[in-house]
C-alpha cells in the first residue's frame, strides 16, 4: 500500500492479527512501514544492492523518529551509490530465504493442517530442484517455466500439479510476509491435458473382481469395496469402524476426510455389507483396512502393479479412480438421475450449489440408496453370468492369468 507517510498516520496504525502491513512512503523511494502482526512498527528500506533487491532493516518506531528515518535512508542510498555501503555496520540486511528453506515451512505450516495429500505436495514440491537453491524473491517467471520444462519432459501431468502447489506456496508467502508478490501469479499449466474418458467393460471389471478375490484382505478387499460404492480410493482405504452403522446400513464419511470438506453419507448395500462382514478386525483398532491396527492400509501402487499383471493380456491401461467413472457411466445407462450420481459420488458439480447445497446435506438419501442398489444389482448380475458361463465351459470372456505365489 502505497502513501504519504505521517507521525499522525503511523501513530494511529493499528495491527491485523491475521497478516503483516506493509506501507510504502511517496516522500522518500523504497522507504516502507511494516506493522507486525503484534502491532511492531519498523522502518525498512528496500533498495536492490549489487543486482539482488535486500530489504534493510533501519530501525523502530518511535524509537526512530519519521524525521529520523528519512535522513538516515538518505545516508544509506547515498552510500549505496557511491561503492561504500558494505562499509557500513549498524544496518541490518534481512537476506531473504531459499525455496528450498521455505518449503517445510509451508508444508509444516499450511499443507499439513489444511492438506489430507500433504505428503503428495510436499513429493512434487521437491520436482523443482533446480530453484531450491535460489531466494524466494529472486524466483523469476522464467525460471520457473524453465523448471517446469524439465519436470514435463518426463511427466507433463506432474509438472502441471507441481506448478499449481508452487503457484499456492508463492500466494502463501504473499499472505505470511516472505515475498511482496509472486512472480508466477495467473501462469498457465505448461502441458494440455487430455480428460480420462476410460470405463471399464463389464468383462473387464469381471477380471477385476476375480484378481481382487486373489488378492484378498486387505487391498483385494478394498478394491471391491471400490467397485462396489464409486467412492474415492483415500476414502474407502482409510474407512474406520467408527465411521459404519451396519444396522441403519450406513456410513458416514466425516468432513475431515471428504475430499471436498462435506460431510458425506453412503448407503451400505447387501453386497457391501457381505464384504464388510468377512473383514478381520484388529484388536483395539479403528482402521477397516490395514496391515498393522496403526495406520491404513497403503501403497496402492504396488497393489495396482499385481492386479495389472493378474489381469487378462490385452486389457487396456486403467488407473483405480477410473472406476469411480465406469460406476457413473453405468448409473446413466440404469435411468439414474445424474443429480443423485453426482451426490453418490459427493461431486462439487453445480448441479446443486448456493443455498441449496448448504442445507441439502441429508438430501438424495433414498435415491441414493436405490441408485446404488441398481448398481450393485448390475454388478452381481454380470458376476453371476460369468460365472455360470464359466462353469459351463462356454465363456468367451478372456479368463484372468493364475497369480504366481511365491513359495
Amino acid at each position: 500500500m502505497k502513501r504519504k507517510l505521517t507521525t499522525k498516520f503511523i501513530e494511529g496504525q493499528k495491527p491485523d492479527p491475521s497478516k503483516r502491513l506493509d506501507f510504502r512512503d511517496e516522500l522518500m523511494a523504497g522507504l516502507v512501514l511494516r506493522i507486525s502482526t503484534s502491532g511492531t512498527k519498523t522502518f525498512c528500506l528496500h533498495k536492490r544492492i549489487n543486482g539482488k533487491m535486500r530489504r534493510l532493516t533501519i530501525g523502530r518506531f518511535p524509537v526512530l523518529s519519521l524525521a529520523e528515518t528519512r535522513e538516515r535512508v538518505r545516508q544509506v542510498l547515498y552510500e549505496i551509490e557511491t561503492g561504500r555501503f558494505e562499509d557500513r555496520t549498524g544496518i541490518e540486511v534481512e537476506t531473504k530465504p531459499t525455496l528450498g528453506d521455505v518449503i517445510p515451512d509451508y508444508i509444516e505450516k499450511h499443507a499439513k493442517v489444511h492438506n489430507r495429500d500433504w505428503k503428495r505436495k510436499e513429493a512434487l514440491l521437491a520436482k523443482f530442484t533446480i530453484l531450491h537453491g535460489k531466494q524466494i524473491d529472486e524466483i523469476k517467471r522464467a525460471d520457473v517455466v524453465q523448471a517446469c520444462d524439465v519436470i514435463g519432459k518426463s511427466a507433463p501431468v506432474s509438472a502441471n500439479r507441481a506448478l499449481a502447489h508452487l503457484k499456492h506456496l508463492m500466494s502463501w508467502c504473499v499472505e505470511s510476509g516472505i515475498m511482496d508478490a509472486s512472480p508466477i501469479s495467473g501462469m498457465k499449466p505448461r502441458a494440455k491435458e487430455q480428460p480420462r474418458e476410460r470405463v471399464l467393460t463389464d468383462d473387464e471389471l469381471g477380471a477385476l473382481w476375480a484378481v481382487c478375490g486373489d488378492e484378498g484382505y486387505p487391498f483385494g478387499d478394498c478394491m471391491k469395496l471400490l467397485i462396489l460404492s464409486g467412492q474415492r480410493r483415500a476414502e474407502v482405504a482409510e474407512m474406520r469402524w467408527s465411521e459404519l452403522d451396519l444396522e441403519k446400513r450406513l456410513w458416514t464419511l466425516p468432513s475431515q476426510r471428504a475430499k471436498n470438506g462435506k460431510q458425506h453419507t453412503v448407503p451400505i448395500t447387501d453386497a457391501m455389507l457381505e464384504v464388510l462382514r468377512k473383514t478381520p478386525r484388529f484388536f483395539n483398532s479403528d482402521y477397516v483396512f490395514t496391515t498393522t491396527g496403526k495406520s491404513p492400509a497403503s501403497g496402492f501402487g504396488r497393489v495396482k502393479e499385481r492386479l495389472d499383471k493378474a489381469l487378462p493380456d490385452g486389457t487396456e491401461p486403467w488407473i483405480i479412480h477410473d472406476l469411480r467413472r465406469t460406476m457413473s457411466t453405468n448409473m446413466a445407462m440404469l435411468g439414474v438421475p445424474q443429480p443423485v450420481t453426482e451426490a453418490l459420488l459427493n461431486h462439487k458439480t453445480g448441479v446443486v450449489s448456493g443455498v441449496a447445497a448448504i442445507y441439502n446435506v441429508y438430501s438424495y438419501a433414498d435415491e441414493k440408496r436405490e441408485a446404488l442398489g441398481k448398481w450393485n444389482q448390475h454388478l452381481g448380475s454380470m458376476l453371476a453370468k460369468r460365472e455360470e458361463a464359466s462353469c459351463q465351459g462356454t465363456t468367451t470372456m478372456t479368463q484372468p492369468r493364475k497369480r504366481e505365489h511365491a513359495s
